[in-house]
């Protein structure tokens, strides 16, 4: 097995600066000629664009952009570069989004990834990403595809179906969430099985470096992903461990939130990413994750720019579990109980996992009652606290990430 993916991963400075004042220009003028650009783009000239700083003049495109222009023009906006009957997938994300995808190799460039990780022809990977609507299954589907992987497509749940699937299949990678694996891992010590899993690659949430850790202690090395379901990979770890490398076939950019204005080296900031991907050109689209650019090379011999991974939220959305939890969902609890003044939603740790609580001001005495509207709303289901009314704090915080990342 080769160390690198392919020979994208080692290039000079001036290599990938060159290559990307040939493909940035084309990228623009690919979009520039779409619907959801027009008024954008109406005034840039393509060949203009060669590289980051002449990028960062261009506007910001948000997923209020997204939502707004795929109303107005279903069902992607006007921003997909071939007809949406040549994607293989349409998926479907919170507000609703509708995100395109294809089947050809590695088009959401996971395979680089995985490759990072050690998985081979060799492995069979269990996916433990959800295939319903979402594409998180489905990205690293594709991916395993692309290093040669056998793939056992387990989704979410049924953990003791889990189980004995991984140890009749002889599973030896895993894909998922960070934390889903110790629930696997967990189930099939009770039940008294043994699994030959070595290899762990996820991403939808923070792995916690205690929990990597007890991974290490069962003899599995577990990596992590940046990726997004509008963009794909990002960034991923390798077996360097010290940040997170940029993918090849984006453009990372860390802004000022709100402004689009790169913030000096080092500083945290939110994470703009253009894509090369020609299919679905999205161009200085803002994630509303925070990151920084962290200096240097990659001790593995990679040499793109490398973030310090991800660092929270520009606003108050917290990925919880692996979903996202919006400000404004919490907002539609309350408007569905006419007894309910304020929520919190509150994001822990506990036993490696994480734990949502949702305190409800309210005169109610019945906690149960609310259990299944949060799980209607906010997707999850969680420990509910009922507080007094004016006992949540005037604060502006709607949702509260309690979790520690540095330990």
């Amino acid at each position: 097995m080769s160390r690198y993916f392919d020979a994208l991963e080692t290039r000079t400075a001036d290599e990938r600066a060159n290559d990307l004042a040939m493909a940035l220009p084309q990228q623009i003028a690919r979009a520039k000629v779409l619907s959801g650009y027009a008024a954008r783009f109406a005034e840039v000239n393509p060949a203009n664009v060669t590289d980051a700083k002449a990028l960062a003049k261009l506007p910001i495109l948000r997923k209020s952009d997204l939502v707004q222009a795929q109303t107005e023009k279903p069902p992607l906006g006007g921003f997909n570069a071939i007809p949406v009957a040549e994607f293989a997938h349409i998926f479907q994300s919170p507000g609703p989004i509708y995100e395109p995808g294809g089947m050809t190799r590695d088009w959401w460039r996971m395979g680089r990834f995985l490759h990072a990780c050690g998985v081979t022809e060799q492995d069979v990977v269990q996916n433990c990403f959800g295939y319903h609507l979402t594409p998180a299954g489905m990205i690293f589907e594709n991916g395993a595809r692309a290093v040669g992987a056998t793939v056992l497509p387990a989704g979410t749940g049924q953990t003791e179906l889990q189980v004995s699937a991984a140890a009749a299949m002889g599973v030896t990678a895993y894909a998922g969430t960070p934390d889903y694996l110790k629930v696997i891992l967990d189930k099939a010590a009770e039940l008294g099985v043994s699994l030959g899993i070595t290899k762990a690659a996820v991403g939808g949430g923070a792995l916690f470096p205690s929990l990597r850790q007890e991974y290490a202690d069962r003899g599995i090395t577990c990596l992590q992903c940046y990726a997004t379901a509008d963009l794909g990979n990002i960034a991923y770890e390798s077996d360097a461990m010290e940040g997170m490398i940029v993918d090849e076939g984006v453009i990372v950019e860390i802004v000022t939130p709100g402004t689009g204005n790169p913030v000096a080296p080092g500083e945290v900031g939110e994470v703009v990413v253009t894509t090369l991907n020609p299919d679905y050109p999205l161009i200085r689209f803002a994630t509303g994750d925070m990151s920084a650019v962290l200096e240097g090379q990659s001790p593995c011999g990679r040499t793109n720019m490398r973030i310090k991974g991800w660092m929270g939220r520009a606003d108050q959305t917290t990925k919880i579990k692996g979903m996202f939890v919006r400000p404004e969902q919490v907002a539609a609890l309350v408007a569905k109980h006419e007894d309910v003044r304020r929520a919190r939603v509150i994001a822990s740790r506990a036993d490696e996992k994480d734990v949502m609580t949702v305190q409800i001001e309210t005169e109610a005495q019945d906690a149960g009652a609310y259990e299944d509207s949060i799980a209607s709303v906010l997707k999850l289901r969680g420990k509910v606290e009922l507080v007094a009314p004016g006992s949540l704090p005037n604060d502006g915080l709607v949702i509260e990430d309690q979790r520690s990342y540095d330990s």
